[in-house]
């Protein structure tokens, strides 16, 4: 009975090292990343633009190994595209922050905003800082900061960011030991090439362990006087 349950004790104590091996390996780093060469879109959109649907994406991703991406950058590639139903996006820069990391992301295929930032290997694995649906967008609209710029900008808006792929948001402490992103946000009246409307700041917040907890409105800043 002894041995049987020191036997017991030692397949479990495998299968924990064994998953927390495997959780370890399973973590988004900079591995993933890759500098796309510069006939890269020319070979890709020749080898690929006459295929339909998912098929022209699983060709742009062969398209990468082709290219010389590193198997990682090619995974990477293929889980965000799972994930968006569609984005076709390459990691193209990495920078760690605890439990959670930055990713900025280029999407070659995109006619306007082609650099994103995700938060990645935190609770969910994946978050999406470009994703304004996760922005708290009601406490914005209630600020007097807004109501003053609708009076100006009739069709005011938040817009995913106009990111340059080179400027790291600010990070910081939060609460009980969590940590904090501030991002700005793109103001519009109404489109993309609309009217500048200023920006608005939002904090990403995720607690000790990486669970993402939410967006906090934080403020707005006028746009430059003309």
């Amino acid at each position: 009975m002894r041995c049987a349950y020191v036997l017991l004790s030692s397949l479990l104590a495998c299968v924990i090292v064994t998953a927390q091996s495997q959780a370890a390996r399973e973590k988004i780093d900079a591995s993933a990343v890759w500098q796309l060469p510069a006939q890269f879109m020319t070979t890709a959109h020749a080898a690929c633009d006459q295929l339909p649907g998912s098929n022209y994406a699983d060709c742009m991703i062969v398209q990468m190994a082709k290219a010389g991406a590193p198997a990682d950058a090619v995974q990477f590639t293929r889980e965000l595209y799972n994930q968006t139903h569609g984005d076709f996006g390459i990691m193209t820069g990495f920078q760690n922050e605890g439990p959670v990391a930055f990713a900025w992301i280029t999407y070659p295929l995109r006619a306007n905003t082609n650099y994103g930032l995700l938060l990645v290997n935190g609770q969910p694995r994946i978050v999406n800082v470009e994703d304004v649906k996760l922005l708290d967008v009601k406490t914005m609209k209630q600020s007097s900061q807004f109501q003053d710029a609708k009076r100006q900008f009739s069709k005011v808006d938040v817009w995913p960011g106009d990111r340059d792929g080179k400027i790291w948001p600010n990070s910081q402490v939060g609460p009980d030991g969590g940590i904090q992103f501030t991002v700005a946000y793109p103001l519009r009246n109404g489109c993309h090439a609309c009217a500048n409307a200023g920006q608005v700041i939002f904090n990403w917040n995720f607690d000790a362990r990486g669970k993402f907890l939410g967006t906090s409105f934080q403020g707005m800043i006028d746009p430059p006087l003309q």
